[in-house]
């Protein structure tokens, strides 16, 4: 049976043409004609239910149950008996014999979803199916048999799960037989204005209105916000947007409402994709790494001069002379950082023979030059992003990984229009 991962995406809804997402169609169209069992991981919200419906329907067992359990959502007390049954009178409230899922199942497939829920003692059930296909129900000795293919999904780090001993190691390989991975939304940034577009309209036809669209600039906003929440999260502020807002035309400054806050002040956001861009290149972005780096030593040295400035007699006069000259010259050069022996010197009984005194000339100009270099690189990052933004600074300061307060507060300070 020859069948393309298009038709799959067509069957099952799935939108979007990354490489991730097709790789993992095609290990469950590979994987579903045979009875191996299947372990789905992805964060939460990128559509792992999807993979065990496409495992079952391309499967031998495809005319038989499929039943897929959130073991997440059944509590510890109970979670024995929906899977494997009960007699009457196992536990207060069991009127009648009850059948479980495994048994309902016989011959089909079963999906247990946030398998790293499940307690340690149901896992030692549960291995014994994958192992034997025996299980026994609640209340009874009597041991049953059934036939099930078993998919098993998680968004846990399964192996972290094992080594705090959450979950037995035999049971993940039992079920890790054949894995599947979905990739987050945020590495699949192609496929995202399209589940924007197919959501919108799929919302326009249930709330009977026209459906929303974005302008270029909340286009690429959309596609740079990080979506933690991944797909579940992209359809629901598509959702509230296309209820909320009386516009069709959305804007980036409309969906920037919408989207949660995430700090874009670390050095990874900086030298990240989101502000790249064409108009800023490798050098500026080191330069405004250099800019933070500069400034956290400008305090250490603001520190170690008020203790120098401060001490008790433990420094001779030309000893924090000559201190507080090298602290200078290392500060305000752009490529030598201090050194531990700058912050903690340690003064030994031998002395150079020439030490520097108050009368020695201290060479400010090549410092004047410097610290303007770096100020007007600043400044002109500063323009280059506003100008990129049509004055928006917001998005100005994103770009450039600052807060918006810093961003004003330099503005102020050279004078920006």
């Amino acid at each position: 049976m020859n069948i393309s991962t298009q038709q799959v995406k067509q069957r099952f809804g799935i939108i979007g043409n990354s490489e991730g997402m097709d790789r993992a169609i095609r290990v469950a169209l590979q994987v579903a004609p045979t009875d191996m069992s299947v372990l789905v991981t992805g964060e939460s919200g990128t559509g792992k239910e999807v993979m065990p419906q496409i495992i079952h329907h391309y499967s031998a067992r495809k005319h038989h149950e499929y039943i897929a359990v959130n073991c997440g959502a059944i509590p510890e007390g109970t979670i024995d008996s929906e899977l494997f049954g009960h007699e009457k009178g196992a536990f207060t409230g069991a009127h009648d014999s009850r059948k479980g899922y495994f048994e309902v199942a016989n011959g089909g497939t079963i999906f247990l979803d946030e398998v790293a829920e499940l307690p340690l003692t149901t896992q030692v059930r549960l291995l014994r199916v994958l192992e034997t296909g025996e299980f026994i129900r609640v209340g009874s000795s009597k041991v049953q048999k059934t036939d099930v293919r078993m998919i098993a999904a998680t968004n846990v780090n399964m192996l972290e799960a094992i080594r705090k001993g959450r979950f037995r190691e035999d049971l993940y390989y039992r079920l890790n037989t054949v894995p599947i991975s979905l990739p987050p939304l945020r590495e699949r940034k192609e496929d995202i204005h399209l589940l924007f577009r197919k959501f919108a309209a799929d919302f326009a036809e249930k709330y009977r209105m026209p459906s929303i669209r974005l302008d270029d600039d909340a286009a690429h906003l959309l596609m740079s916000f990080p979506w933690p929440g991944n797909i579940r999260q992209l359809k629901n502020i598509t959702e509230q947007i296309s209820v909320i807002e009386q516009t069709r035309e959305i804007t980036a400054d409309i969906l920037v409402n919408y989207l949660p806050r995430h700090s874009t002040t670390s050095v990874p956001t900086v030298v990240g994709e989101n502000s790249g861009g064409p108009d800023f290149s490798e050098r500026e972005i080191l330069y405004k790494v250099l800019f933070d780096m500069r400034k956290d030593i400008t305090d250490m040295k603001r520190i170690v001069l008020e203790l120098l400035e401060g001490s008790d007699g433990n420094f001779s006069t030309q000893e924090k002379t000559a201190i507080i000259n090298k602290l200078h010259r290392e500060v305000d050069s752009e490529t030598s950082p201090l050194k531990e022996e700058d912050y903690y010197p340690v003064i030994t009984p031998a002395l150079p023979e020439k030490k520097p005194s108050y009368e020695e000339p201290i060479d400010e100009h090549e410092e004047v030059e410097e610290s303007l270099s770096l100020e007007d690189k600043e400044k002109e990052l500063i323009e280059k992003a506003l100008g990129k933004h049509k004055g928006k600074r917001k998005y100005a300061a994103r770009e450039l990984g600052i807060s918006e307060r810093t961003l004003y507060r330099k503005i102020k300070e050279y004078e920006l229009n």
